[in-house]
């Protein structure tokens, strides 16, 4: 069977894997090495001239770190990938390769706390700009683009709200007006959507999120569409800045993908029915979930995700102090800010994964002191609900003589 005609769910066990060239390994091996020895001088010449193919050193290349590339990169229709040591390690090295002193980056109104923060740096020290936009309509994307824009960059759906940004519209504009489209398919992972099919240049992911999905890694990873502009990407902005993952980190992110559909899968079944549950809650004002019919972009998600995912997000009545005190009281839920995990998650935004962003600019993207995240994981959901409803009895029993 030619890999071509491989489902996906084959290609996240086998793609990129010939145990014949490992001794028979069934388990693909962790080389665990910075270097890799020449058989004569003349052949080190010629790997290093870009005449002959083989390893040379593990910042340029490792055969563990490969097969998770070649995977992820099939997983996500793309051409080519690269892994990095870190989510911000791959959204800084598109953003460097993509533009240059004096340029525009145009992006969605919501973005993770760090890029804010990488966002600022570029503007503060190498004059690159950046703006945000709702990204509702064409005629409103289009008036914010300037002669100096050079790419835009878009999370979809948006962390943390859960806006969903339509990549059809989007790439199609990016197209017409020669911009590079970055998309952070994070919250999705390729399982759910792929944005280079609706005209996304490259896509990114923190795969210490769900592609890894145990929480024992920090990873990032980087598909393109260009083969060659990925190479050249490689030789340059990876291999100079030399933000790489490690290859031990690339063999647990091999274990973790082999189930990365069945545990998409159960998170967003799984977030699906809490949805529910959450609305019967007098002390939930609003509940943001792609997948849901009451979600402003629902028709748009639907388009062109798979499944709604694992991530919801609500506001609770009371503001910051009912919000820490409802996450206090939970038991099972643990309080942490990554995503994707087995474990249930929650965490408050404002104060923790987008405190950076100053507070105006974090109220136009929706993030208020009263909106929770929740990564819903793989428990039964059953005792999900269970947790969140002991809680919120024991908040409104404090808060009995207060009007929350």
């Amino acid at each position: 069977m030619g890999n071509k005609f491989i489902k996906k769910e084959t290609a996240v066990v086998h793609k990129g894997y010939d145990s014949s060239q490992h001794h028979d390994s069934l388990s693909i091996p962790l080389y665990q090495t910075s270097t890799f020895a020449f058989s004569s001088a003349e052949q080190g010449e010629r790997r290093f001239a870009g005449e002959e193919t083989g390893n040379i050193y593990s910042r340029l290349g490792n055969p563990t770190v490969r097969v998770v590339e070649e995977r992820v990169a099939e997983l996500e229709n793309g051409q080519s990938a690269l892994a990095f040591g870190s989510g911000m390690a791959a959204v800084s090295a598109a953003l460097i390769h993509v533009t240059k002193t004096g340029d525009h980056i145009l992006c969605s109104r919501g973005i993770y706390g760090c890029t804010f923060g990488l966002l600022e740096i570029m503007q503060e020290k190498y004059n690159i700009s950046h703006s945000f936009n709702a990204m509702s309509t064409e005629q409103d994307i289009e008036a914010s683009i300037r002669p100096e824009t050079v790419c835009i960059y878009v999370e979809t759906p948006i962390n943390p709200t859960m806006e969903i940004v339509d990549l059809e519209l989007v790439g199609k504009i990016a197209q017409k007006h020669g911009l590079k489209l970055i998309v952070d398919n994070t919250f999705s992972s390729p399982f759910l959507q792929n944005p280079i099919d609706f005209g996304a240049d490259y896509v990114l992911h923190s795969a210490t999120k769900y592609i890894n999905g145990h929480g024992d890694v920090i990873a990032g990873l980087l598909i393109g569409k260009d083969i060659e502009d990925m190479m050249n990407l490689r030789m340059t902005v990876q291999k100079d800045f030399g933000g790489i993952i490690s290859p031990f980190d690339a063999w647990l992110l091999i274990r973790g993908m082999k189930t990365l559909h069945v545990r998409m899968d159960r998170h967003s079944e799984n977030a699906e029915k809490l949805v529910t549950f959450l609305k019967s809650q007098p002390l939930v004002k609003e509940i943001s979930y792609p997948f849901d019919p009451s979600h402003p972009q629902y028709e748009i998600a639907k388009k062109q995700m798979k499944a709604g995912g694992g991530l919801i997000s609500f506001n609770i009545q009371g503001g910051k102090e009912v919000a820490q005190y409802f996450m206090n009281e939970l038991e099972l839920i643990k309080i942490a800010v990554s995503l994707g995990d087995a474990e249930t998650l929650i965490q408050h935004p404002a104060t923790m994964t987008h405190s950076v962003i100053p507070e105006l600019e974090r109220e136009k993207m929706g993030i208020t002191h009263s909106l929770l995240r929740l990564s819903v994981g793989l428990e039964h959901v059953e005792d999900l609900m269970a947790d969140i409803k002991q809680a919120f009895t024991k908040v409104e029993t404090h808060f009995a003589k207060t009007s929350i």
